[in-house]
């Protein structure tokens, strides 16, 4: 059962930033009390977390073991993203921000509906392994907390303007689509001096030696990789070429999907990049719906059985008495955003009004109308007046390239800010073997 918790705890984690990506079951209770692995400010970690968590990865990794760095390099690896999630937490708590059991409830419940079972099967999983269930749920507790700490981060940091929409817009890089990408990053730590640049510049010549002596490049992301995504294999998903630096995008300009890059200088460190895809922009078509709707919500004075035999009374005058709908949903309907337009929807996507009258509209014809169906809101009568294909590229474009400026504000932002909380963080490894150059700290 191991295998399924890892692909449970993975499943919540794509929906989160990189840098909390890492969830790693708790260890058992009865294991004997354990020695501190490293001290991070207030905080420790100890062998049993470091122990768990790379067993983790390595159940990740169990098809291609060969993937993996030798055990000492990946304990570095593992320790490093540790020593990130608790400077986290910590900063999450001073500024006050907290998880409900409520929110850990609905967490909860995506991964268990990600996963096609309920959170009670979940539960017996999770406990089916080993493992605490509370352990569980306070690791989702914190990868929440974490998430929200970036989204404070970012949005204090990060605004963007229509003139920086324009200019991106009108940019050949834009133009030119978008890119798949991986990554290496070999750091360089704050204040270096020469000689520790010039061991950063090593490293990352020997990682270009590996990946050119036949290493995949996966293997050699998890190997050499500084960057919080360097377990995940460095992989950047894909990215409009305006998202990345500029000197990343002319270097990327002349490669061909496989090839790597050499050694790249910038603002934090070497880059070491790999092209895996790239795909043109196309032309966006959407098919849009015409419909209507008439709402019935339960209230003080209804019940929600009332509002279900309301909805079935006004659908039984409409499509057996032949009653007006527009009337109707004038006098009767509860949306206020289309009750005076007689339930009026316009012209808008599938989904842009939920799932549930999504499902419906995919299931009618035009002029037909919807038996009453239940959502989060209460009752709907829907009817669908007609369908056409609508060429929403400029619209589309206009709000990818918002987004993509914002997801690279957002990156550089939050890098930074990681950088400097770990910069101003005491951290002392207390294993000898699992320091690195940059590991130990003592600012304040």
């Amino acid at each position: 059962m191991k295998q399924l918790l890892v692909s449970l705890l993975l499943a919540l984690a794509i929906a989160l930033p990189a840098h909390a990506q890492l969830l790693a079951p708790a260890a058992p209770a009865s294991q004997p009390l354990d020695r501190i692995v490293a001290v991070v400010d207030e905080d420790v970690v100890l062998q049993s977390e470091l122990d768990q968590a790379v067993a983790s990865v390595q159940q990740q990794y169990a098809a291609h073991p060969e993937q993996l760095p030798p055990q000492q390099v990946l304990q570095k690896q593992v320790l490093n993203r540790l020593v990130l999630m608790k400077l986290q937490i910590a900063k999450a708590h001073e500024q006050g921000i907290r998880v409900s059991d409520a929110d850990v409830d609905q967490a909860v419940a995506a991964v268990a509906a990600q996963n096609r079972i309920t959170p009670e099967q979940l539960r017996m999983e999770v406990e089916r392994s080993g493992d605490s269930y509370a352990a569980f749920r306070s690791q989702l507790s914190d990868q929440l907390m974490v998430q929200r700490l970036r989204q404070s981060v970012v949005q204090s940091a990060v605004t963007v303007t229509d003139s920086e929409i324009n200019n991106l817009l009108s940019s050949p890089t834009y133009k030119a689509g978008e890119v798949h990408l991986a990554h290496i990053q070999i750091s360089i730590p704050g204040g270096a001096d020469a000689a520790a640049i010039q061991a950063s510049a090593q490293k990352a010549q020997q990682a270009l030696d590996a990946i050119k002596g036949g290493m995949d490049f996966n293997a050699a992301a998890i190997r050499y990789s500084d960057a919080p995504d360097a377990l995940d294999g460095g992989d950047l998903g894909w990215r409009k070429l305006d998202e990345i630096p500029p000197a990343f995008a002319e270097t990327l300009a002349p490669m061909k999907p496989g090839d790597v890059s050499n050694a790249l200088r910038g603002p934090t460190g070497f880059h070491i990049l790999k092209l895996i895809g790239q795909r043109e922009p196309s032309k966006q078509i959407v098919t849009e719906f015409h419909a209507r709707q008439i709402l019935i919500k339960p209230s003080e004075l209804m019940t929600p059985a009332q509002a279900e035999q309301k909805a079935r009374d006004l659908y039984d005058r409409i499509v057996n008495k032949h009653e007006d709908f527009a009337k109707l949903a004038k006098e009767d309907s509860d949306d206020d955003t289309t009750a005076n337009a007689g339930g009026d929807m316009d012209w808008f996507p599938q989904k842009a009004w939920g799932a549930t009258i999504a499902a419906q509209l995919g299931n009618l014809k035009d002029g037909e109308v919807s038996q009453p169906f239940q959502s989060e809101a209460g009752w709907h009568i829907l009817e669908r007046l007609g369908t056409r294909q609508s060429d929403q590229t400029v619209e589309l474009e206009r709000n990818e390239a918002r987004q993509a400026i914002g997801n690279r504000k957002a990156e550089q932002a939050y890098d930074d800010y990681l950088r400097d909380i770990r910069s101003n963080a005491y951290v002392h490894v207390v294993v000898p073997e699992l320091r690195d150059a940059d590991t130990d700290s003592a600012s304040s």
